[in-house]
């Protein structure tokens, strides 16, 4: 006789219930950039919109990092660590391969024997960790999530590349997802587009380095108008799609919160996707650099913080980057 499964126990709907973020106490203005290449910070903020960025000192650790958001973040759902069932972690920079630096999240943060583990999704990180959260809340896994995206990626700067030695900061930012009785997170709008995945890439494998194949340590690289024009003109319809798997027009949404990559890119996408004047868009980017998976949740903290966005609030949220990879959806602000 075939056994049958139980159904999953778990609740249809979820929603963020609590937010944080940490950026390290160092903070690094064009000028010091402009000490490695040839440029202006007149040309950084036109072509970037960054000012300054936020670097990590050596004891400010992806681990360390990560602890202080997700600090905050449980602190903000009003729950305690013991209540969280999974951690979910995405990051670039965080050079131990095994084992994964949620588990080692989970243990000091006294989240007991909570699933963890880590994602690389780059830039679109965050997304994908909300996509899995919910999914586990669904299925009855999980009744409390942690995402994190954390990430120092000035270590993985060449500060003699002229494309990119301006753009990248350091720090961490995390929600917990938890069950709702009414929806709170939309279907994501997730994928990839591994044929262009040399537009945005490390410049050499770590054997290669390890070998002595090449004597300078790996960094991030890309080819800025490719990068550019995927992003204007293919992640507006991207998130245009997530606006309509949430039936919310753009006239419906409070705040809109993209990856922080660069301050034209987010101004061509509002434009592109018709805005009205009463969108708060997130534009953290000019204080704070691009921070990859990161930055969403960090923007996001910051509007709450600021005032500027508030408790309830409609908010489309995109993340994109390195793969190419994307997600999108649409979110209520805890």
């Amino acid at each position: 006789m075939t056994a049958k499964i139980k159904p999953a126990k778990g609740s249809p709907y979820s929603r963020i219930l609590g937010v944080g973020g940490y950026r390290p106490t160092r903070v690094v203005p064009n000028e010091e950039i402009l000490k490695h290449i040839d440029s202006s910070d007149e040309w950084i903020r036109s072509r970037s919109g960054i000012a300054t960025r936020h670097w990590a000192s050596p004891d400010e650790t992806v681990a360390e990092m990560t602890l202080e958001a997700a600090g905050k973040a449980v602190a903000d759902a009003g729950i305690t660590p013991q209540q969280v069932d999974a951690v979910i972690i995405s990051t670039v920079s965080h050079f131990k391969q095994t084992p994964s630096i949620a588990t080692e999240i989970a243990d000091r943060m006294g989240a007991g024997k909570a699933a963890a583990f880590d994602i690389n999704a780059g830039c679109a990180g965050f997304g994908y960790g909300l996509t899995l959260a919910k999914g586990l809340i669904a299925d009855g896994s999980a009744d409390h999530v942690l995402v994190v995206g954390a990430e120092r990626l000035s270590d993985l700067t060449d500060l003699t590349d002229r494309s990119t030695a301006f753009l990248f900061g350091d720090g961490a930012g995390a929600v917990i997802v938890g069950p709702a009785t009414e929806p709170g997170i939309g279907p994501s709008i997730w994928g990839s587009e591994g044929d262009k995945a040399d537009v945005i890439s490390q410049t050499v494998a770590w054997d290669a380095y390890r070998e002595g194949v090449v004597e300078k340590f790996p960094a991030i690289r890309q080819e800025g108008q490719a990068v550019f024009r995927w992003a204007v003109y293919e992640m507006a319809k991207v998130a245009q799609q997530a606006l309509d798997a949430a039936g919310v027009t753009p006239e419906d949404l409070d705040v809109f919160i993209p990856h922080q990559a660069n301050m034209r890119i987010i101004d061509s996408m509002v434009k592109t996707l018709r805005l009205p004047e009463h969108v708060t868009v997130a534009r953290d980017v000019e204080t704070t650099g691009n921070t990859s998976a990161a930055s969403i949740p960090l923007a996001m903290e910051r509007l709450l913080a600021t005032g500027e966005a508030k408790s309830g609030d409609t908010a489309l949220v995109i993340g994109f980057g390195a793969g190419l990879v994307y997600a999108a959806t649409v979110v209520t602000l805890p």
